[in-house]
């Protein structure tokens, strides 16, 4: 296995398993020689037979000997850190990198199934796995100090997108990264217009949200802007100004950066897309009780969204007010699932998928509208009614699973569908960029061999069992026309 594959594997293949442990009332005197004995940098604090804390040559060093106290007397708890920082065991290796990075520690618990301490993993162990993983790009993101450095850093995301397409990583571990690293990206940027011009600020009396695909974590190479900025009502003229300027510059910073803007203006520079907490409650109380196609396309964006940076406590309130409209008015949500189930499969007689036939794209496939589209919309309403909007298509789908809302064979049919679908879109933008081209969301039908079809027919049937559910669900099928 590649050192890229490696660093897509579980953390338990990786951990260390014989973790040293103390308890908090310990003497730590005791401590450090069993430390020296074992020849070991940290001690896991256990009570009660639950981890709660972490022990460290440092702690000792810093805290204790550099502070000239005598460590006599010390007990554990008196100078270790708490809570422990942990990972579960079935969680990627570049998810132990992303939380270590992020917390600017070098070591995490690594807890089994049952929330039980399995063992614990370093920053050194990853590296010795992986020796060419993505672990620079991101401290070179966390470190960079102007927006050229962050420039350059977008396009080494796009190379490494690059480089990992041609590996067995599954499609959903790939989206997830580029979400990671994409946050990251945009974390730091925010970090250096609030150091420079904005730290006046509260960070709690706002909120950054990514929205539609971005907020959904499925983004891939030809993803644009879809943003937004909520407020606290009770911000002063002045404060609001200021939150525009921000609003302003960080757009602008991401543009320069190289993500492109929306189209369609979804941005949190423009003042539709810059709101109160009060006046998106009213947009959505709109939006919702009037389902116009442009109303629809602009609260189905907004449904996804999700919290970058600021207060998480105003998604909780415009996502609470989504379900709260969603129970008082079932039109809405009947008129976005018509909207999605007017994106028709594209197959023709004996299951024969059929490409454009005309303008620049003929013999393509718009994956997109084809599939994509049908099921991340269906899921999304499902999700809406149901009250489970966190998290990507794939983990709503689970959600929705679980509750039983969606059987076990149409849900095995559905996830199957969308990572290769997905898959097949992002092979599509790998190719046009290798190719010299803007990438987008078609791809060439005669550069798929006899399965790659054969899969492609079986996702797009998938998608009108699903299309056929939706209508039954929703009672749809009892409207002529």
């Amino acid at each position: 296995m590649s050192e890229e594959n490696q660093f897509f594997r579980p953390v338990k293949d990786f951990c260390a398993r014989n973790v040293v442990t103390c308890g908090p009332d310990d003497a730590l005197i005791g401590v450090v020689g069993i430390m020296r004995e074992k020849n070991i940098s940290s001690v896991i604090v256990t009570e009660a037979g639950q981890p709660v804390g972490i022990f460290t040559d440092r702690d000792l060093r810093n805290k204790v000997v550099a502070a000239g106290i005598c460590p006599d007397q010390l007990k554990v708890r008196d100078i270790m850190n708490a809570p422990l920082a942990v990972i579960a065991e079935e969680e990627l290796m570049y998810q132990a990198l992303f939380r270590m990075s992020r917390q600017k520690i070098h070591r995490l618990g690594v807890l089994d199934p049952a929330g039980r301490l399995a063992g614990i993993i370093t920053d050194t162990d990853i590296l010795r796995a992986q020796a060419h993983s993505p672990h620079q790009l991101v401290l070179d993101i966390e470190k960079a100090k102007s927006l050229d450095e962050l420039k350059a850093l977008h396009g080494r995301i796009q190379a490494l997108v690059l480089h990992l397409s041609g590996t067995a990583i599954g499609i959903r571990d790939l989206t997830r990264l580029i979400a990671h690293l994409n946050d990251q990206i945009v974390v730091r940027l925010i970090a250096l217009l609030r150091a420079e011009w904005f730290d006046d600020i509260d960070e709690n009396s706002f909120a950054f949200l990514v929205l539609g695909s971005e907020g959904r974590g499925e983004q891939t190479l030809a993803t644009d802007q879809d943003n937004a900025i909520v407020y606290a009502d009770e911000l002063s003229a002045e404060q609001v100004k200021r939150i525009e300027e921000f609003s302003v510059a960080l757009i602008d910073g991401l543009i320069a950066i190289g993500v492109p803007a929306c189209k369609g203006g979804i941005m949190a520079k423009n003042a539709d897309w810059r709101r109160s907490l009060g006046e998106w409650k009213a947009r959505l109380r709109d939006w919702m009780a009037t389902p116009t196609p442009d109303n629809i396309l602009a609260c189905s964006t907004f449904i996804d969204l999700r919290t970058i940076h600021g207060s998480p406590a105003f998604e909780q309130a415009l996502r609470a007010e989504i379900y709260a409209q969603s129970d008082s008015n079932n039109l809405f949500l009947l008129r976005m699932v018509e909207g999605g189930l007017r994106f028709k499969p594209p197959m023709g007689w004996f299951g024969k998928i059929k490409g454009e036939t005309e303008g620049e794209h003929v013999g393509e496939l718009e994956i997109k509208k084809a599939g994509i589209f049908a099921i991340t919309d269906g899921i999304k309403a499902l999700a809406v009614q149901h009250k489970s909007l966190g998290g990507s298509t794939l983990q709503r789908l689970e959600t929705l699973r679980a509750s039983e809302i969606v059987d076990e064979q149409l849900s095995a049919a559905l996830d199957e569908a969308l990572r290769f679908l997905l898959l097949m879109r992002l092979r599509g933008q790998v190719e046009d960029i290798r190719e010299g081209r803007e990438p987008d969301n078609y791809i060439r039908l005669d550069r798929l061999n006899v399965m790659e079809k054969g899969r492609l027919k079986i996702a797009l049937t998938s998608v009108e069992k699903f299309q056929e559910f939706i209508k039954h669900h929703f009672g749809l099928h009892l409207v002529r026309g």
